[in-house]
C-alpha cells in the first residue's frame, strides 16, 4: 500500500473510533467539576440571595478570573471546530484576524468600559434608556435576546453532532447532559459560578488543543516535516492587501472588518459587559480587558497550528467531509487512553462556557430591562428567585433550540450562524450613535436600529440565496487532482471575470461576511444621524470622541464643535444653531489676527 492509499484509509469517515472507559470518565469529571463549582457558590458567601450577587457577582471579581471568563465566552465550540478546518482548507490567511484584536480590545478598555462602569448599570441596555428612551432600551434588549437564543442552541448542538458522527457518542445524551449541567450550575451559583467554571474550562480548552498538537506533530514526523508539507501544500499565506471588499479573507477584511466584529463582542455584548461590571474597580475591569489579548492570541495560534498539523497529517490525500476536526483528533489520539476524552472535554468546555454566559446574560437583561421597570416595588428576594427561574427557563429553551437546529439541517445551521453575526453590527451601531454623537436622539436611534437590521438581513439572506457560481475548491482530492483543478479554475476564473463580473445587487450580496458588522454598524449611525436633531442628553452617557480627536484645538473651539443644544428649540432654530456654530468654528480656525 503506498502513502496516498494509506492516508486514504486513514481518512475513511465511515470508520468510527470509539471511546474507552477512561475517556468517558474524563468527560464525566468535566461535568461534575462544573456542577461542583455551581454548588459551592450556591452554598457559600451570600448564597445568591440578592440580584447583585446572582447577576453581578457582588461586583467583587478580580481581573484574572474575569479575563479568562472573557476568553471562554468568546472561544465557542464552533470556533474550536471551525478555525482548524478553515486553516486546513484555505491556509493561514485567517490568522491575520489576530491584528484586529489590538483595536478590538483597546477601544472597549478606554471607551466602553469607563462609560458603563461609571454609570453603575447592570445591563448594557440600561444605558440606552439613560441616553435615549425606554423604547430604544426595549428594542435593544429584544434584539440581543433574539441573537443569543438562536446562537445558544447552535453552540450546544454542533459539537454533540460532530462527536456523534465520528465516534458514535450518544447525540441526545450529550446534548441533555451538557445542557442540564450548565443550566443547573448557572441557576444555582449565579455569575460567580459562571466565571469560575469559565476559568476551569479555559485551562481544559488549552490543554486539550495542546495535547492534539503535540501528538499530531510527533505522529506526522516532527516540526520540520510538518513545515515542509504545509509549505509545499501552499497553506502558508502571505499578506493579501487586495482592497476588494467582496474577497472573503484579506488583510483588510480580517484586520479592519474584524475590529468591528471584536467591538460587537467585547464592547457592547451583554455577556462581556456583565463581566466588566462584576470587577471590583474600573481599573480592574480595564486590566482584565488588556489581559484578554495575549490569551486570545494563544487560543488563535493553537487553533491555527492544529489546522496546519491536520493538513500535514493528510498531506498526500486532502479530502473534504463534515466533522473533519473531530476525526483528526480521534485519529491522532486513538490508542492513547484518556487523551481523546481530554479533547472532548476541551470541546464541551467551550460549549459550556458559551451557553452559561448566554443563560446568565439573558436572565440579566430580561430581569433588568423588561421586568423590573414594570414592577419597581418587587422585593429583592422575589427578584432573585425570578432571576434564577429565568436562567433555568433559558437553559430549557436552549435544549429546545438544539432540537430545532437538528431538524433544520446543515444549510439552515449556516444561516443561524450568519444571523448571529448580522445582529451584532446594528447593536454596536446603536451604542456608538449614543456615545459619540451628541445630537442623536431616540427617534434617530430607533429608526437607525430598524434600518440597520433590515439591511443586515437583506444582505445576509440575499448572500445565501444568490450565491454566484464559483470555481471548484482546491481543498479536495490528491495533489495531482489539485493541480488539475488549479489549471481548470484559472481558466474558469478568467472566463467568468471577462463575461460576468458581479455587479449591482450581486456584488452587494458578495460582500465578505467579515464586513457585516462594520457595514451594519455604519448604516445605523448614518441613518440615525440623518433623522436625529440636537436634543438633551443625560450627563455621563456621552464619550467626548470629537473632543479627543481635536485635542490640539483651543477649548472654546472644542466647545463649539461638540456643543449640546438646550431643549425647547424648533427644528429651524436647531438647524440655524448648527450652521452658526459651524460658521464660527471655520472663522475662528482660519481668521487672521
Amino acid at each position: 500500500m503506498d502513502v496516498s492509499e494509506s492516508n486514504l484509509s486513514l481518512m475513511d469517515p465511515s470508520d468510527q473510533k470509539f471511546f474507552t472507559v477512561i475517556d468517558y470518565v474524563i468527560f464525566a469529571v468535566l461535568l461534575a467539576a462544573s456542577m461542583g463549582i455551581g454548588l459551592y457558590y450556591a452554598l457559600s458567601g451570600g448564597r445568591q440571595r440578592t440580584t447583585q450577587e446572582f447577576l453581578m457577582a457582588d461586583r467583587s471579581m478580580g481581573c484574572l478570573p474575569v479575563s479568562l471568563s472573557l476568553i471562554a465566552s468568546f472561544q465557542s465550540a464552533v470556533a474550536i471546530i471551525g478555525v482548524p478546518a478553515e486553516i486546513y482548507t484555505h491556509g493561514t490567511q485567517y490568522w491575520f484576524i489576530g491584528c484586529a484584536y489590538i483595536l478590538g480590545l483597546f477601544i472597549p478598555a478606554h471607551i466602553f468600559i469607563p462609560v458603563f462602569y461609571r454609570l453603575r448599570v447592570s445591563s448594557a441596555y440600561q444605558y440606552l434608556e439613560l441616553r435615549f428612551s425606554k423604547a430604544v432600551r426595549i428594542c435593544g434588549t429584544f434584539t440581543f435576546i433574539f441573537q443569543m437564543v438562536i446562537y445558544m442552541g447552535v453552540c450546544v448542538y454542533t459539537p454533540a453532532f460532530a462527536l456523534n458522527a465520528v465516534t458514535g457518542f450518544e447525540l441526545w445524551g450529550t446534548v441533555l447532559a451538557t445542557g442540564l449541567v450548565c443550566t443547573l450550575y448557572t441557576t444555582l451559583g449565579g455569575l460567580k459560578a459562571v466565571i469560575w467554571t469559565d476559568v476551569f474550562q479555559t485551562v481544559v480548552m488549552f490543554a486539550g488543543q495542546l495535547a492534539v498538537i503535540v501528538v499530531g506533530v510527533q505522529k506526522t514526523g516532527g516540526v520540520a516535516d510538518v513545515w515542509r508539507k504545509v509549505w509545499e501544500g501552499n497553506r502558508i499565506s502571505g499578506l493579501d492587501l487586495n482592497p476588494d471588499p467582496t474577497e472573503r479573507h484579506t488583510f483588510w477584511t480580517l484586520g479592519v472588518g474584524g475590529v468591528f466584529l471584536m467591538l460587537s463582542l467585547y464592547g457592547v455584548n451583554q455577556a462581556q459587559v456583565q463581566r466588566y461590571l462584576s470587577s471590583r474597580t474600573e481599573k480592574e475591569a480595564v486590566r482584565s480587558c488588556y489581559m484578554v489579548f495575549p490569551s486570545l492570541q494563544l487560543a488563535l495560534a493553537l487553533s491555527c497550528v492544529m489546522g496546519l498539523v491536520m493538513f500535514a497529517r493528510y498531506y498526500m490525500f486532502i479530502v473534504c467531509f463534515p466533522q473533519m476536526v473531530i476525526y483528526f483528533v480521534m485519529d491522532m489520539l486513538h490508542g492513547l487512553p484518556g487523551l481523546p476524552g481530554l479533547f472532548i472535554a476541551c470541546l464541551f468546555s467551550a460549549a459550556l462556557s458559551t451557553i452559561s454566559s448566554a443563560f446568565n446574560s439573558l436572565a440579566t437583561v430580561t430581569m433588568e430591562d423588561l421586568i423590573k421597570p414594570q414592577y419597581p416595588a418587587m422585593t429583592e428576594a422575589r427578584a432573585t428567585l425570578l432571576s434564577k427561574v429565568l436562567a433555568m427557563s433559558y437553559g430549557l429553551l436552549c435544549l429546545a433550540m438544539a432540537y430545532l437546529t437538528h431538524l433544520m439541517g446543515d444549510s439552515v445551521l449556516q444561516v443561524a450562524l450568519k444571523i448571529f453575526g448580522m445582529v451584532g453590527g446594528p447593536i454596536l451601531g446603536l451604542f456608538c450613535l449614543g456615545m459619540f454623537f451628541p445630537w442623536a436622539n431616540s427617534i434617530g436611534a430607533l429608526v437607525g436600529l430598524c434600518a440597520g437590521l433590515v439591511v443586515a438581513f437583506w444582505l445576509g439572506i440575499g448572500s445565501i440565496l444568490n450565491r454566484s457560481t464559483r470555481p471548484l475548491p482546491l481543498e479536495c482530492g490528491t495533489n495531482a487532482t489539485i493541480a488539475i483543478q488549479t489549471a481548470f479554475n484559472n481558466t474558469t476564473l478568467s472566463i467568468s471575470l471577462f463575461f460576468s463580473q458581479p455587479s449591482g445587487l450581486k456584488r452587494f450580496y458578495s460582500l465578505s461576511y467579515m464586513w457585516y458588522s462594520g457595514f451594519n454598524c455604519t448604516t445605523v449611525i448614518l441613518i440615525g444621524l440623518i433623522i436625529s436633531f440636537l436634543t438633551d442628553v443625560m450627563p455621563g452617557t456621552l464619550y467626548p470622541l470629537l473632543g479627543k480627536l481635536f485635542c490640539f484645538l483651543p477649548e472654546h473651539l472644542k466647545k463649539k464643535l461638540c456643543c449640546v443644544t438646550p431643549l425647547g428649540q424648533t427644528v429651524s432654530e436647531r438647524i440655524d444653531l448648527i450652521a452658526k456654530n459651524l460658521a464660527t468654528f471655520i472663522y475662528d480656525v482660519f481668521a487672521v489676527e
